[in-house]
């Protein structure tokens, strides 16, 4: 197999290149690459998602970049192409854009069955869980990304994707902003069943939890601390993260009956 120069300017997709079989072809990744761990330390690291060395990165050659909408700034993808260099660039939203980004890679990369195989989990997974809420009573949630000031996410989201499959009602889907500011006054007043502090990008720990609870009135057991990778990171995650979303949905749920 010809052996490719990738890149990757998102940690999720550097996780996904390694799943998918082709870890060995990454020449680039940024410093926010984490997983696996055991591995991407022996690769050149090319900046952050948001201040990539666009010029080391052209020297490097790659036959590919790989970049998402959201985590990459699109000045630092048109620089790129400007270099001549190929850049694949995705926005997932749901299951069943991870799904179609998944295979698009692959196809990009030599790796069909392997992302073939990823995506039809993530679609068999999302189709399970979506048939297990139906008629189930639906659980309102919010979901805080940061503090000081305080943030959520709205319906154009892929957390909320993950737990709208579930049966989940995010109190603040209706916000214009993708990632509202929001008092913790407003929090109290939508008496959502379930905040769930996030553990990425700002990470949540217990006493926070303590802080939010005492703030709204909101009893300290629907506030929980819950993983951020598993409901942001889209890839080779997404199948986990799906029956990670669905059981903290179920955990509330069954806290009510």
């Amino acid at each position: 197999m010809l052996k490719r120069r990738i890149v990757s300017l998102c940690p999720s997709l550097t996780e996904l290149v390694f799943d998918l079989g082709a870890g060995e072809e990454l020449v680039g990744i940024t410093e926010w690459c984490v997983h696996p761990a055991s591995r991407v330390g022996a690769i050149e690291k090319v900046g952050g998602t948001k201040n990539p060395r666009v010029e080391r990165i052209a020297a490097l050659a790659p036959d590919l970049v790989l970049m998402n909408e959201e985590e990459n700034r699109v000045e630092d993808a048109r620089a790129l192409e400007a270099a001549g260099v190929r850049v694949h660039s995705s926005f997932p939203k749901d299951t069943d854009g991870t799904a179609a980004m998944v295979r698009s890679i692959g196809a990009d990369i030599a790796r069909a069955d392997a992302a073939e195989a990823i995506a039809k989990d993530i679609e068999r997974r999302a189709a399970r869980v979506r048939g297990a809420a139906a008629g189930q009573r639906e659980i309102g949630w919010a979901y805080l990304i940061w503090r000081q000031p305080w943030m959520s996410v709205n319906r154009d989201t892929f957390v909320d994707a993950l737990f709208a499959l579930a049966g989940g009602r995010n109190v603040f889907g209706a916000r214009s902003e993708r990632y509202p500011e929001v008092r913790l006054e407003e929090l109290a007043h939508s008496a959502p069943e379930r905040v769930f502090l996030c553990t990425e990008p700002f990470s949540f720990r217990p006493e926070h939890a303590d802080e939010v609870s005492r703030a709204t009135g909101i009893p300290r057991q629907r506030v929980v601390i819950a993983d951020g990778e598993y409901l942001s990171w889209h890839g080779s995650r997404t199948p986990d993260g799906i029956d990670y979303a669905e059981g903290l949905i179920a955990a509330a749920r069954a806290d009510s009956e």
